[in-house]
């Protein structure tokens, strides 16, 4: 039913076309509007999702500014993990930043599957590693690089969000104003002319 989603789990793990439709079974497709936020701070996040089409930012609230801490794009799994993990209050906020279409599964019925399908739990895991990876990576960025070298990885690595996401969101990811962003972008501009 979803091709990208059962290639992307094959990927990771060689599951047999069985234990994919079990897998596929417990997720619940879903249509969600731009703006439309899936975990709020404060509130415990149950759910896990999977982007198939759109973008969700993970963003903390402090001093009444939001700081984007990720952007979760096609094909990749997104949420609240500490609070979905630990059923605590989430820190976080998930919301859209297109129309996305997403699939969603509850705590439970992943609890359900680490039992039926012992192999989710290497999936999670890889999962969980990549999200540390990337996690290290953003904070070894902002420890060893300049805010103009930021900028330049996330154009390599995330070239389609420049022309998704708003200008503003890019320079809090980046740690950087708005105003610093357009320099920067300026200053690379008038270099490659």
């Amino acid at each position: 039913m979803y091709p990208a989603f059962r290639q992307l789990l094959s990927q990771i793990v060689p599951f047999t076309e069985k234990e994919l439709d079990m897998v596929e079974s417990q997720f619940v497709f879903r249509q969600v509007p731009k703006k439309y936020k899936l975990v709020e701070e404060g509130k415990i996040a149950n759910e896990l999702y999977f982007v198939l089409k759109g973008l969700i930012r993970l963003y903390y609230t402090k001093d009444g500014e939001e700081i984007t801490g990720f952007i979760f794009k096609e094909n990749l799994f997104g949420s609240s993990y500490d609070s979905f993990l630990r059923q605590t209050p989430s820190i976080q906020t998930l919301e859209t930043l297109e129309d996305s279409e997403i699939l969603v599964i509850t705590k439970e019925k992943m609890e359900m599957l680490y039992e039926t399908v012992p192999k989710v739990n290497v999936l999670t895991r890889k999962v969980a590693e990549q999200r540390f990876i990337n996690s290290q990576m953003i904070l070894s960025s902002f420890i060893l690089d300049s805010p103009e070298e930021r900028y330049r990885k996330f154009e390599m690595q995330n070239k389609d969000l420049l022309q998704r996401v708003p200008q503003h969101i890019i320079a809090s990811y980046l740690g950087i104003t708005h105003v610093s962003l357009s320099r920067i972008r300026k200053r690379l501009k008038d270099e490659k002319s």
